[in-house]
């Protein structure tokens, strides 16, 4: 994959599922196509991870959290286009919480495999979000206005976002 994105082939993807529910084969092209492509090419890939990993603007998926670390690599990179887009990609999935939601809204306490998996997936793509802090840190404190207030808005977003409840 280049100087960017050497783990990317350390994962074995073919394994793992998108938001979808597909295999998460081409999550790496994707990746690939953010930090080598050109601007539309980059925005044309960005659009179309957000819906393997972030379906819908609000469905993660098991392979979710660790494609973030790679979302989080490309927005550190000096020379990756679209970096406002990656930020917003990170912002969704941080703000997703819909099983959360639902399991509070159903008093629930127990639920299948499935269900908790889902509740976990949601956990581990915020904790990688959370993990990549710095990161955002250093995009926010950009000249590039384009770059720094997404990068701004999303640590806000980080800040105000309260923690899962209990279940």
């Amino acid at each position: 994959m280049g100087s960017l994105l050497r783990g990317v082939s350390g994962l074995r993807w073919e394994e793992l599922r998108d938001a979808r529910g597909a295999a998460a084969g081409g999550i790496p092209p994707l990746l690939s196509r953010i930090a080598y492509g050109g601007e539309d090419t980059a925005r044309i890939a960005i659009d179309d991870l957000g819906d393997a990993i972030c379906a819908l603007g609000f469905d993660v998926g098991e392979a979710t959290a660790p494609t973030v670390p790679f979302l989080l690599e490309l927005v550190g990179s000096s020379h990756v286009a679209c970096k406002a887009e990656l930020l917003d990609l990170l912002g969704g999935i941080c703000r997703t919480d819909q099983w959360h939601s639902a399991a509070v809204a159903t008093q629930a306490r127990t639920h299948d495999a499935s269900y908790r998996q889902q509740l976990g997936w949601e956990e581990a793509s915020r904790a990688a979000v959370y993990a990549g802090r710095s990161v955002i840190e250093g995009v926010a404190s950009s000249i590039r206005p384009e770059e720094a207030t997404p990068a701004r808005k999303l640590l806000q977003l980080m800040d105000d976002i309260p923690p899962f409840p209990e279940l």
